[in-house]
Order: C-alpha cells, then structure tokens, then sequence
C-alpha cells in the first residue's frame, strides 16, 4: 500500500498538480493509489472546488445525471437526478477529506511560470508562494476557467452595476430592479428562472438561439437510497441506466442523419412551452441540434413568457448610459447587466508562461490547440493534461474520462520509473497523426456543424469533441503505447561514461 503521507519540508516533489478542482482531487488519489506519495497540488484560491467554487450564481448546477458525475471509487446518495452546485462542491469537500488530499494542497499558491530544465530533466516553477522543482506535471486547471468578457463599447462606463455570471456578485439585489442578460448559453438557462421573479424586468439579449431539451430533474427519496446501499447491483444497474442513455444520445451526434427524432423531441419541447407563434421563431435554431453544446431544462422557455420578461433576439452592440443597444437598434434600460458570455473554453492562462523544449504552450498552440489522446503535448516532456484539447463529447461525463486520462498517466509515471528513464515526450509524428486522425473523423459530426459555435477554440478548428464513442476513448487511454514517446535516459556521470564509452544519453525507447 502507498504511503499516504506528504514531504512538506521543501518544494520539490516527485507530481505537482495545478488545480484543485474536480480533476485535481482525482489526481491526488489516483497518483496515491498508483504509489506516487510524494505528490503536490498548488492551488491559487484558499479552498479546493474549481468550477464547483467559482459559479455561484442562482440555480447553478449539474447538466449530466448526478450519478454520473461521481468518482467510481466514491459513490454519493444525490439528493436530485441533476445535482445542484452546493451538493456537488461539498461533495467534492467530502471526498478530499475522506481520501486526506487537503494534506497535499498548498492554498493561496499562484503558479506564475513552469520551465523545463533539459539539463536536470525536472520542472522548474515559480509560484506566489516560492520556487518549486518536479519530476512531472499535471495541470489541471479545466476547460471552464477564464470567463470571457466582451469587447461592448461603452460598457466601461454604464452607471449601474455590471458582473460575469461566472463571478456573481451577491451583494447586488435583483429585487425590483431592471436586468439585462447578455447570452443565452447553458448559465442563463440555469439562473434566468431563479431570478425572474424578483426582477422588476429581464431583458434577455440572444445572439444565437439554443436548442434545449427538457430535463427530467427529480428527487431521489431516501428510500431509493437505502434500497441500493443494501443492493449494490441496483445502483450499478441504475447508473448503467443513465451511462447508455447519454450514449444513445451521442450517437445521432457522431451520425447527423440520425438527428431527426432528437430534434423532434426539442421542437415539441418548445412548442408545449411557448405559446407565442413569434417568440417561438425567435427561439428556433437554425442549426443542427449538437452543434452547440447541449443544454437541458424544463423551466427556461416557460419563463421566458413572463410578462417581466422580454426576448431579444438579437446580440448586443453598445451601451449608452443606461441604455442597452441591440444590432437591430433596439434600446433597453437596465440598471444592471449581467454577463452571461461563457468562457475560454479550453485555454489554460499558464500557456504563455509554460516553458517547454522550444518556446511556450501559447506558441505551440498559436494556430491550433493539439495533445495526443488530450494528454500529452510533444515538446513538454513529463506533462499531463487532464480534460486537454478534444477529449469531451456533447454528453460524455467528465469523471468518466477524468478516471481513464488517470489511469494512463499514472501508467506513463510507472513506466518512467520501472524503465529508469528520466523524462518522456509524446513523438511529434504520433501527435500529428493523431490530430489528423481526429479532425477527419470530426468533419462527420453534428459537432463541426456550427464553426463558430461552442467547440470552436480557434476559428475553423474544433478543439473540444472527441469524435467518436466514451467507449473507445477509455479504451484508448486504457493503453499506453511507449512507442509513441521519446524515452530520455539519465545522464550518466563521467566515470560511467569513461566506463561505457558512451553519449551523455540517449532518445528513444527505453531498453
């Protein structure tokens, strides 16, 4: 068994993790179930949580089952089928304690920059909190971290109060105010019904309508509960029920011609909720279901139709004093405006400053954010990513690939030091094969339907979906290839190299 104890007389260590999100407390344990003790995570806020931590705006939570969306090793009685962000923050809390990650996590430590040292095969980073030396690196840091915030000329200067739905700010009352919603993405689908009430008036500014399909959120009683902690099979059965049903979904997405009864399905959704012939227009995308991320709900159309409420369906231009101006000239006074514009999705905001063998990640990534299976980028030997560049689907859960990257990393880990190498970089041919691979797959999907849409990083260049089944992509990260790396070798010292009359080291396959 491993030691689960952590060395914090210094700051070298064997793993640093960046984040402690949902991957980051998975990482800990696995690398600990895997024999790696001597693990760090440095983590820039005073508490774990990532995503989970930072969205607190209202209704704020979980767009895949809960059961789903759960460490296999650490089952939870959810309260509801979709859990809602508190349950799943002090899910989250539980888990770390339980499995005593809190131990390994250095709070208040902002990275500021990471440096390969060629020389001594180690990672070099500087942080708010001193300087620290790893073997390997895991960053961990998720796809949802920077909130994106428009260019709207005059916004800088709007009298009221303005703030990201990512970053709500609960000392502002809603009550009997007049709010302007910028977006109409997966979190003003979530918070627009919790607000509405309150709100004197909500104009709701659409750029791009959203296909959405009901959710059929629930109660899970105690007694359910109860039945499946006496029978495990039940609950392993019920959660193959949700697994094959996000499946079943993703199929028609990988296989467009197959759209039509999913798509039926949402129109009658809309149909049922709106009765306004002209708002139900509005809301119509024109664009294949899938194409966007997918969003569920039963309570967004229906308030839409409030009286307090006001579509409009077109994006935002400027703002002039307090007025709100639409692209179609309309002009809406609000006193606060909320911006619910979504993230970088996919960026990580260490990119200009992660130093591998040739440049930053930034400069890598300048016309095309790339890893191999998502994973490993060539040219930053010893570093992982975990939920990197075209590793999720429109309905895969994230645990599910979290635990498989895992499981793959802690294999390249353990044949680092079973083989006595010192570093491993994926070959640039194998990820570009791999890219090639992926792309060509891509072009089939509903999921590059949209090319400005979601998924859509960089422009033309889909760098969020993976192409093809859950299934296959377990497999794939269920085996390691060595072949595909370059395998760098310890540097031998002299009298070895006297000795063996051999180079410094040696690239290639370990032998």
């Amino acid at each position: 068994m491993a030691d689960d104890s952590i060395d914090s007389t210094g700051n070298e260590a064997e793993v640093v993790v960046i984040g402690a999100g949902l991957s980051g407390v998975a990482a800990v344990i696995a690398l600990r179930r895997a024999g790696f003790s001597d693990v760090v995570v440095l983590e820039k806020s005073g508490r774990l949580g990532g995503t989970w931590r930072d969205n607190t705006y209202p209704g704020c939570g979980c767009d895949v089952p809960s059961m789903l969306y759960e460490y296999s090793f650490a089952p939870h009685a959810w309260s509801r089928g979709f859990a809602e962000r508190s349950e799943i923050l002090d899910y989250l809390d539980t888990t770390a304690s339980t499995h005593g990650v809190d131990k390994a996590i250095r709070y208040g430590t902002e990275v500021l920059s990471i440096r390969w040292a060629p020389a001594a095969h180690r990672w070099n980073l500087q942080t708010t909190s001193g300087a620290y030396t790893a073997r390997a690196v895991i960053v961990a840091t998720g796809p949802w971290h920077q909130p994106r915030h428009p260019d709207i000329p005059g916004l800088d200067t709007f009298p009221g109060t303005t703030f990201h739905s990512a970053r709500w700010n609960h000392e502002v009352d809603l009550t009997g105010q007049r709010v302007a919603v910028v977006g109409t993405g997966a979190s003003t689908v979530q918070f627009l019904p919790e607000i509405q009430p309150m709100a004197a008036h909500v104009a709701v500014f659409q750029s791009t309508p959203q296909w959405v399909l009901p959710k059929p959120d629930y109660p899970l009683p105690p007694g359910l509960h109860r039945f499946c902690e006496n029978h495990p099979g039940a609950r392993r059965a019920l959660r193959g029920l949700h697994h094959w049903t996000q499946e079943a979904i993703g199929v028609p997405l990988r296989h467009p011609h197959l759209l039509r009864p999913l798509e039926a399905l949402a129109r009658f959704h809309l149909r049922a909720s709106v009765r306004d012939r002209a708002l139900r227009r509005a809301l119509t995308p024109g664009y294949r279901l899938g194409g966007r991320r997918l969003i569920t709900s039963s309570t967004y159309y229906s308030t839409l139709t409030r009286p307090n409420v006001q579509l409009h369906p077109t994006r935002v231009t400027a703002v002039e004093g307090s007025d709100v101006i639409g692209a179609d000239g309309t002009r809406t006074r609000a006193d606060i405006i909320v911006l619910a514009t979504g993230f970088h999705i996919g960026d990580i905001p260490l990119a200009p400053q992660l130093h591998g063998t040739d440049g930053t990640l930034a400069q890598a990534w300048a016309d095309n954010r790339r890893a191999y299976l998502g994973t490993s980028v060539s040219g930053y030997p010893n570093l992982f990513l975990l939920i990197g560049p075209n590793l999720l689907t429109g309905t895969t859960a994230v645990p599910t690939v979290l635990e498989a990257q895992l499981r793959y990393v802690t294999t390249a880990l353990n044949h680092l030091r079973s083989t006595g190498a010192s570093a491993l970089d994926v070959r640039p041919d194998i990820e570009a094969a791999h890219q090639k691979s992926l792309h060509e797959a891509l072009r089939g999907t509903v999921y590059n339907a949209d090319s400005t849409g979601y998924y859509f990083g960089l422009p033309g260049i889909n760098t969020f979906c993976w192409p093809w089944s859950t299934a296959r992509l377990v497999k794939r990260l269920d085996s390691f290839d060595p072949d595909a790396y370059a395998w760098t070798l310890p540097l031998p010292t002299q009298a070895d190299a006297e000795r063996n009359d051999q180079p410094a080291h040696h690239l290639g396959r370990p032998r």
